[in-house]
């Protein structure tokens, strides 16, 4: 402890983080810096500057790292069709190694010693900054209160809060806990925490349901250029905007809900419901076009790896060696993924209904059921007596 004289600590303003805030300040006798990173969460982030330096901060950062996260962070995870699970599009995941990024280079930067972070000790976010820190600056200590504290519930942190003279807003108590940025918007509890009940009505916020969506599809027309999205509707956006323009869409006609029971890292089972609406969209549209632009065998590469890209990003090692190189075989792959894709957006679906591109595999002479010039169809039958030999090999035994 007493090596310990400055620490930058990921400051949201909550009570968790605010208590966070003074506790360190007076189990470690040391200065805090806050760190409040804009992901594209829309929350109200004016006044938190000065509710960190009233809660006893010495410095506060407040950094707008929404097209960083879209263009360094989203993008390249979209580009490796990555899922976890075969259906979590990794949105809080990959939000945390931006963010324990941003901690560790204002506490090189102010010659702190440790960085700090709210996680708990039963969750995924405590491995993903933690390693993420260690990665990037290892002779950094973290300090994770939820792992050191005597502190056991919400009730605790009140008390502490009110002896502390830190001002806790009197709210009427959320169902969820949430976790929003530029890509998704996650609930858990409530309801949610017993996996047979349906997910109530307040889960519903960035897309409708999709019964009470538009009864008319829309059609958008999505521009990639090597596996990114570029442009809607032949209007070039940055890719903050592009995502932020797409949940507006998808979110319109309920797109991208998701309610799954997933395996957390540390062991356990949880449940949530995520609404990726834009992001959906994306990866439905990308992976189509990739249906017309990627050899097979590179797909076939890429797709067997899926599962392990994803388990790097949601296991918290976005900044390992495996991953790098891993992306680095992924964005090979998509040189060639660049063209337009036509989506239909109708009833909680966004269904890719068109798509051309200027290095497109596809070869209509080649698959016509009319008369073509180009194959011979009795090429086929020595291919499937090689294909055969070691099957009639084996039946013979």
């Amino acid at each position: 402890m007493s090596s310990i004289k400055k620490v930058v600590l990921a400051y949201s303003g909550g009570l968790d983080t605010s208590v966070i805030l003074k506790w360190i300040k007076k189990t470690y006798q040391c200065e805090v810096i806050t760190m409040t990173a804009d992901l594209g969460q829309e929350e109200e982030l004016d006044g938190l500057e000065e509710k960190a330096r009233n809660t006893g901060a010495t410095k506060a950062y407040i950094d707008d790292l929404r097209e960083e996260f879209a263009s360094d962070f989203v993008f390249p995870v979209l580009r490796a069709g990555a899922v976890y699970e075969g259906r979590y599009l990794l949105g809080t995941s990959i939000a945390r190694p931006l963010i324990a990024k941003r901690m560790v280079e204002i506490a090189l930067k102010e010659g702190a010693q440790a960085v700090s972070h709210g996680a708990t000790g039963k969750g995924n976010d405590q491995v993903r900054f933690e390693l993420a820190a260690m990665a990037l600056a290892p002779q950094l200590k973290t300090i994770a209160p939820w792992r050191e504290w005597d502190f056991k519930g919400r009730a605790d942190l009140m008390a502490f809060a009110k002896d502390n003279g830190i001002p806790v807003p009197v709210t009427k108590e959320k169902p969820y806990s949430c976790d929003r940025n530029l890509m998704h918007l996650s609930f858990e509890g409530g309801e949610l925490e017993a996996p047979w009940n349906e997910p109530g009505p307040h889960s519903y916020l960035l897309c409708v349901k999709p019964e009470d969506a538009p009864n008319e599809p829309e059609y958008i027309e999505l521009e990639f250029d090597k596996g990114n999205p570029i442009a809607i509707n032949g209007i070039n956006l940055t890719p903050a905007a592009i995502i932020r323009e797409l949940n507006r869409l998808g979110g319109k006609h309920g797109v991208g809900r998701l309610d799954m029971v997933e395996n957390r890292f540390v062991g356990m089972k949880s449940r949530g419901v995520y609404e990726t609406p834009g992001c959906t969209i994306i990866h439905a549209a990308h992976r189509d076009l990739e249906g017309i632009t990627l050899d097979r065998e590179v797909m076939h590469l890429r797709d067997s790896l899926i599962p392990r890209y994803a388990e790097m990003v949601y296991y918290g090692f976005w900044f390992a060696p495996e991953r790098e190189a891993l992306q680095a075989l992924v964005d090979k792959s998509q040189e060639r993924v660049s063209g337009v894709v036509r989506v239909k957006l109708y009833k909680g679906q966004a269904t890719p209904v068109g798509r051309k591109s200027p290095n497109s595999l596809y070869n209509t002479e080649l698959v016509t059921f009319e008369e073509d010039s180009v194959y011979d169809q009795s090429d086929a039958t020595g291919f499937i007596r090689l294909q055969g030999l070691r099957l009639r090999g084996y039946k013979k035994m």
